[in-house]
């Protein structure tokens, strides 16, 4: 008796989670349609047939990558403070801390982001994701601009945002780069002050 033939959908997620695993190991350079099928349990043929070429490959990936770092993942208990400006800081904390415990995933997505330079398909993807990712903090930014009138002239939410959004990019880097020397809280601290700075405000 032979068991039940995957679906299409059943495949292609077979293939597309077999490929996110290579190319969390050996980078997107790693990632050929051999060592997918070896690590799907699938035939080169079948994977070939499913997405035809590694570019698509690549791009299915993609998304998979940005679903676990450039998707904002704002907690119930985050939401729930108060202070736009602290829960500004328990956002930053949060993400900081979600990312340098993905080292692998933001290796790959820099990867991306280098790749996105050559290939416009690449860029529009990653360049949408950063902006949707950016505009998770610019309504929060707001709120703490509306609190406070800044001590530095002209922030917009939109600048704040950004500088929200470096520091959480910057400390994944840092913490992927050298994880023992890295030292999250340190980071956290100054990246407060630093947002602090911006907004006027230590609530």
């Amino acid at each position: 008796m032979t068991g039940r033939k995957a679906s299409e959908a059943e495949r292609r997620e077979q293939i597309v989670s077999a490929a996110y695993a290579v190319a969390q190991h050996a980078g997107i350079s790693g990632l050929t349609l051999r060592a997918v099928a070896a690590r799907a349990h699938l035939s080169h043929g079948l994977v070939l047939f499913h997405f035809k070429r590694k570019d698509n490959l690549v791009r299915a990936v993609l998304h998979r990558v940005i679903a676990s770092t450039m998707v904002l993942q704002m907690r119930d208990e985050i939401e729930a403070i108060p202070s736009a400006a602290d829960r500004l800081h328990g956002l930053l904390r949060c993400e900081v801390e979600r990312l340098a415990r993905e080292p692998r995933q933001m290796r790959l997505f820099l990867e991306y982001l280098a790749l996105g330079a050559r290939d416009r398909g690449i860029r529009r993807i990653v360049s949408a994701a950063v902006e949707r990712y950016r505009e998770g903090f610019r309504t929060l930014a707001e709120e703490v601009l509306r609190a406070g009138p800044g001590a530095v002239p002209d922030v917009t939410p939109d600048g704040l945002a950004a500088v929200a959004m470096s520091v959480i990019n910057g400390g994944a880097a840092q913490a992927m780069l050298d994880p023992r020397g890295f030292d999250i809280e340190a980071y956290v601290h100054a990246g407060r002050g630093l947002i602090d700075r911006f907004a006027a405000t230590t609530a």
